[in-house]
């Protein structure tokens, strides 16, 4: 299953900061310092064996990350893991998250992030997650699809299709907002841990430092998000209406 960030989300559904407006999916690689290691000592951890001559060095064997994976984006390789979210619409929160390799396709991660406390029935993401087989999970779950569309060799997309892509950005380009927060205004997402389990408490942490930092921009914003239209907050917390 994916990860609730704890603590964060529960203090923001308490003070009324419920997940509205639809569900915005999207992953981010998270990077680790490279091991320079063999091709054969590579496919050997890819297998999930140990590389001949590392038994009897457990000191080599403790400094080497066997968990991380590479993977190409963009033509260029990166080594480390994926930062899979869900974040709402509305409030932009981390409402769930999963850790991975970094070779894990983005669409895979998808059933450990769709939840259906979200308000709206919205499902927005880049073209990597659409597929036959992602809309029909979808209808099944009673959401609707706002997964951009994406060209074909010889068939690229028609201007309409374009169109309803640029709509569809409006709203799932907010998601870049926590990466863009984590990597520009919270020290980087380079991860310093060696394997998947301290990786997964990292960027667990990361996500969680997030929201509280979201969660006290939003009480500054809106104190009582749940309270009546036209209410105000006295200083010590009590309502009366304006």
């Amino acid at each position: 299953m994916g990860w609730t960030p704890p603590g964060g989300i529960e203090c923001a559904m308490v003070a009324g900061y419920i997940a509205r407006g639809g569900q915005i999916l999207d992953a981010s690689i998270v990077p680790v310092p490279r091991n320079h290691n063999t091709r054969v000592e590579n496919k050997a951890i890819k297998n999930g064996e140990v590389p001949e001559g590392w038994a009897d060095k457990p000191a080599k064997r403790s400094q080497k990350d066997t968990d991380a994976r590479w993977t190409k984006k963009h033509g260029k390789s990166h080594y480390g893991y994926k930062n899979h979210v869900n974040m709402d619409s509305k409030h932009k929160l981390v409402r769930r998250y999963h850790v991975s390799d970094a070779a894990l396709h983005d669409s895979q991660a998808v059933d450990r992030l769709l939840m259906r406390g979200n308000t709206g029935a919205g499902v927005w993401a880049d073209p990597a997650y659409r597929s036959e087989e992602m809309e029909a999970r979808l209808r099944a779950l009673k959401l609707k699809s706002h997964i951009h569309r994406k060209g074909k060799r010889g068939k690229p997309l028609i201007q309409q299709a374009k169109s309803s892509n640029r709509t569809k950005s409006s709203v799932r380009a907010r998601v870049e907002h926590i990466f863009g927060a984590q990597t520009n205004d919270m020290g980087g997402t380079l991860v310093r841990t060696i394997g998947m389990v301290r990786a997964k408490a990292k960027i667990g942490m990361k996500n969680l430092a997030y929201n509280m930092r979201r969660l006290g921009q939003l009480r500054r914003l809106n104190p009582c998000p749940a309270c009546p239209r036209g209410a105000v907050i006295r200083p010590g917390g009590t309502k009366r209406r304006a």
